[in-house]
């Protein structure tokens, strides 16, 4: 027969010389058992993220301060939430009578605790969501230090407070604090207080539109009090 490839055998030989002639010719073909071809290196892995400096895609966070004896370099502890207070009415419930447009017109003592790290003085807006013209603004503080940690009852009317802070203008164009004061039915008020990474040194009177666009980008935390009342 004519050759059928390069492997292919010519002649005769005994069976012994036949059978390693045919193993040996087997192997040469490829048909013997597959060496282990060349491997690739492997890729590059991702650490998991509990690993020692994984990267992790989040938003910047102000640390806790650690000491000697404190959390390991690293650690951080369990923060309070932000919040906001007061002593006259417990959120979502009725805001007295005494501070409204109805009673003695004077602001309700407000209390917190310890804002985050970081923040260099706070801010405090009251509004009503519920006004039928749209949201009306009650009371516009800012600039308050970072180490007050309360407001008392009937702040005074002043542009600029004793112990640090300015008003800003509410919208019925005066500088100090408007209590409730509905045409009818109940509408809710919200207490906001912002901790700032800023002093925002803003003017005596401007609006909470203007108080907030020069928040942006500068709030660390916001506690909020909501009480309602209705005529």
């Amino acid at each position: 027969m004519p050759g059928e490839g390069r492997c292919a055998g010519r002649g005769t030989w005994g069976p012994g010389l036949v059978l390693g002639i045919a193993w040996l010719a087997l192997v040469a073909c490829g048909g013997g058992p597959a060496e282990p071809g060349p491997t690739e290196p492997a890729g590059p892995t991702l650490a998991p993220a509990t690993e020692a400096g994984a990267q992790v895609a989040e938003a910047p966070q102000a640390r806790e301060p650690t000491d000697a004896t404190g959390p390991s370099a690293g650690s951080t502890a369990a923060r309070e939430p932000f919040v906001l207070r007061s002593a006259a009415f417990d959120a979502g419930e009725p805001i007295p009578q005494r501070y409204s447009c109805d009673g003695q017109d004077v602001s309700p003592p407000l209390s917190w605790n310890d804002p985050p790290p970081g923040t260099a003085s706070l801010a405090l807006i009251m509004d009503d969501p519920d006004a039928p013209g749209g949201t009306w603004m009650h009371w516009v503080l800012y600039d308050l230090p970072p180490e007050t940690r309360g407001l008392p009852e009937s702040v005074p009317a002043l542009d600029e407070l004793p112990a640090g802070g300015r008003h800003g203008e509410n919208s019925w164009g005066r500088r100090d604090y408007g209590g409730p004061c509905p045409p009818s039915g109940t509408h809710r008020y919200f207490f906001k207080l912002y901790a700032l990474d800023a002093l925002l040194d803003l003017p005596v009177g401007v609006t909470a539109e203007q108080l907030a666009a020069a928040m942006e980008g500068h709030v660390l935390a916001q506690a909020e009090l909501m009480g309602t009342y209705g005529r």
